[in-house]
């Protein structure tokens, strides 16, 4: 079987949502087409070459139904002869482009793929495409009777599963705004940013980071997602998720150029990552967010790896909760954990976060001349993608 290989990624800056925000003026297709084009263009690459365009969207309605990928792709006058596909794994959506456009090259079938996503929160709010319906079957539902529930009350569930405080959770949020600021004001993520123009003017950082906040701000803050009907059906939840230890709902992009060595070897190019691990599983759907933990092992165990030879995790901040149960089940070192922020102060532009979190990884890696990276997102429906990465 051949390899894949990672030779560029790079991310548009977070944007906030609220009126002001950097790109809420700016269609998603043209914000995903500006990462595009740098992409291309700071590789030297010929646009025709590339095979696909794999793009991670969630919210497939509105500005965002005209499979964007393809739709950014001629935005940036790239040329028609390439075609484009979308993926919806929910908040994984972006990370399983990227595995499918390995796993096409790894196959043998191609040798040039953008793996991309983006997610315009501000233009197409989240929820959008259900238009008012319920898309959980009744047949569905009454597998699960009484009911299926919203992500915020399962990172609730997740809490009080794994014993995690209020204190706690609002502690590893304060940290991930710190560690963001601290990784911002070095300059950490200035190689994995291009600047986005937008109005006439460039955005060149991210805008959702928070470095003020701490832990005593974060507990006046009341809980986002507590109903009096859940209180009978789940007497042992304490109510301690809220708006500040949650991922914050963000507009962005980024992408990821994967190639094979032949096509590596032929264009001159530096591959910078191989694919060492995959995995996709399921699990309670009720839950939902617990995924990540059977995902890591099963990745570990096809990569022949252990926990302690990563190096570096990033398990995506949905929720505060989500990478403390992580944590506390793997037994994992908390400084190898999202050390450059989360969702939490990033953001979490649904579609664009699976490539997003692979390209802060690779280059934090690259940065601490470290080998192996591990990256896991929880998804609706109670799903995870899991990936392994070796820094050449």
């Amino acid at each position: 079987m051949s390899q894949a290989f990672i030779v560029d990624a790079i991310r548009s800056p977070m944007g906030r949502i609220k009126e002001g925000g950097a790109f809420t003026s700016l269609h998603p297709a043209d914000l995903l087409a500006q990462v595009l084009k740098s992409l291309v263009e700071r590789n030297g690459l010929d646009p025709a070459e590339v095979e696909d365009v794999i793009t991670g969207c969630v919210s497939q309605v509105g500005e965002q139904s005209g499979t964007p990928g393809r739709v950014a792709w001629l935005a940036a006058g790239f040329p028609e002869s390439v075609p484009s596909t979308t993926i919806d794994r929910k908040c994984g959506s972006s990370q399983q482009a990227v595995h499918f456009a390995a796993q096409g090259i790894m196959a043998g079938m191609q040798d040039i793929v953008i793996a991309c996503g983006v997610e315009s929160m501000s233009r197409i709010p989240m929820g959008s495409a259900r238009m008012g319906q319920d898309p959980y079957s009744p047949a569905m539902q009454a597998r699960y009777a009484p009911g299926l529930i919203s992500q915020g009350v399962a990172a609730e569930l997740v809490a009080a599963r794994y014993g995690l405080n209020r204190d706690t959770l609002d502690a590893y949020a304060a940290q991930s705004h710190h560690l963001a600021h601290t990784a911002s004001e070095a300059g950490q993520f200035a190689r994995e940013i291009v600047p986005i123009t937008v109005d006439g003017k460039q955005v060149l950082i991210d805008e959702t980071i928070r470095p003020g906040t701490t832990t005593e701000r974060l507990a006046t803050l009341k809980p986002a997602f507590f109903a009096p009907e859940y209180e009978a059906r789940f007497p042992d939840i304490n109510w301690h998720i809220t708006a500040g230890n949650s991922s914050q709902m963000t507009d962005g992009a980024s992408a990821l150029l994967i190639m094979s060595e032949r096509a590596i070897n032929r264009l001159g190019l530096q591959p910078r990552a191989r694919f060492a691990g995959f995995d996709i599983c399921g699990d309670d759907p009720v839950a939902m967010l617990t995924a990540p933990i059977p995902a890591t092992r099963r990745a570990l165990k096809k990569s022949g790896l252990s926990l302690e030879q990563i190096e570096h995790y990033e398990i995506n901040e949905a929720f505060a909760s989500v990478p403390l149960a992580w944590q506390k089940e793997m037994k994992a070192d908390g400084q190898r954990l999202n050390p450059r922020g989360g969702a939490i102060a990033l953001g979490h532009p649904l579609g664009a976060s699976g490539a997003r979190l692979m390209t802060t990884m690779l280059h934090a890696l690259e940065d601490n001349k470290q080998r192996y990276g591990l990256q896991s997102m929880c998804e609706a429906g109670g799903m995870a993608n899991a990936t392994i990465i070796e820094r050449i």
